[in-house]
């Protein structure tokens, strides 16, 4: 056969095959990848160093926890703050539907209000499946709770031992959430509870690997709840945090004296260095990371 017959013919075969793969569609087999930017720090003797990573996940094995974002809270400024992020969580939340991430909310101890829907039902009727370590039966504010590691952690760099008001006069305490805020929509894929077994079912029911955390507040229940930062790393789940989906109980007359927004970006460095990477939501979002109208930062 003539040489440039023969070209002709395989550039022909060559375009045929490329035209029906793109009217085709995914082939099997074929999946997204979320790809994250990790943060970690690491410590050495007085040297800290801050490793920045790029991973590829699998979304359709990742679950998204959001934490205690109730529709009302004790604290004014905090409850002001919730209903800020919320707009944008919610924007966050379809990105990561669109993508197959299980999209899991945790309001804890007002998973009741829930309790005739189907996405309450999908977590309880998760086949149980046995921890790789006990789960803590611990007990505080309404769930179980995973108090710090001495071990593994020193002391929070913030003082949150006046439970973190910062507003003018501070508010009194008491416990007005009823359920999670209304911003945020529950998909009829997604699953609803504050029950740290329940958590785990869904996560070896659904083969997932990856486990991100958003939600309030980030020094105390996002870190501490039986779903939370602490407890997921130590049944073993690759974590992130997302660290502009968050928000801290801190009050800025409190050591270390800084103002409500550091104080917060303290805590996630603290996390960063005893128990898993942060990242953004831009790597689910492909928008500018979210930051409070308060914080005026450069």
């Amino acid at each position: 056969m003539d040489i440039s017959k023969l070209m002709k013919h395989v550039l022909h075969l060559i375009v045929t095959v490329l035209l029906i793969a793109s009217c085709a569609g995914p082939q099997p087999g074929s999946e997204q990848t979320l790809v994250m930017h990790t943060r970690t720090r690491f410590e050495s003797g007085e040297m800290n160093r801050v490793v920045e990573e790029t991973v590829r996940w699998n979304p359709h094995r990742t679950a998204l926890i959001v934490c205690d974002m109730w529709d009302a809270h004790w604290c004014s400024g905090a409850a002001n703050r919730v209903a800020e992020l919320a707009g944008p969580m919610n924007d966050m939340l379809e990105d990561a539907r669109a993508l197959g991430i299980l999209v899991i909310h945790a309001p804890s101890s007002v998973v009741d209000h829930y309790e005739a829907t189907e996405e309450r039902s999908r977590a309880q009727r998760a086949p149980h499946s046995d921890t790789p370590v006990p789960l803590s039966d611990a007990e505080r504010w309404g769930t179980s709770w995973c108090w710090p590691v001495p071990e593994r952690e020193p002391d929070l760099p913030i003082d949150d031992s006046d439970m973190g008001c910062d507003c003018d006069p501070e508010c009194d305490l008491s416990d007005p959430w009823t359920r999670q805020i209304e911003a945020l929509r529950i998909d009829s894929e997604d699953a609803i509870t504050d029950d740290g077994q329940e958590t785990w079912n869904l996560l070896e029911l659904n083969d997932i690997e990856h486990v991100i955390l958003c939600g309030v507040h980030l020094n105390m229940c996002v870190l501490g709840r039986p779903f939370g930062i602490r407890q997921m790393v130590m049944l073993g789940k690759d974590v992130v945090l997302l660290r502009d989906m968050t928000d801290s109980m801190y009050d800025r007359d409190q050591p270390p004296l800084v103002d409500h927004f550091t104080g917060t970006d303290l805590v996630v460095g603290h996390i960063e260095r005893f128990w898993c990477p942060s990242a953004l939501s831009t790597d689910i979002t492909n928008r500018p990371a979210f930051r409070f109208r308060e914080d005026l930062r450069p």
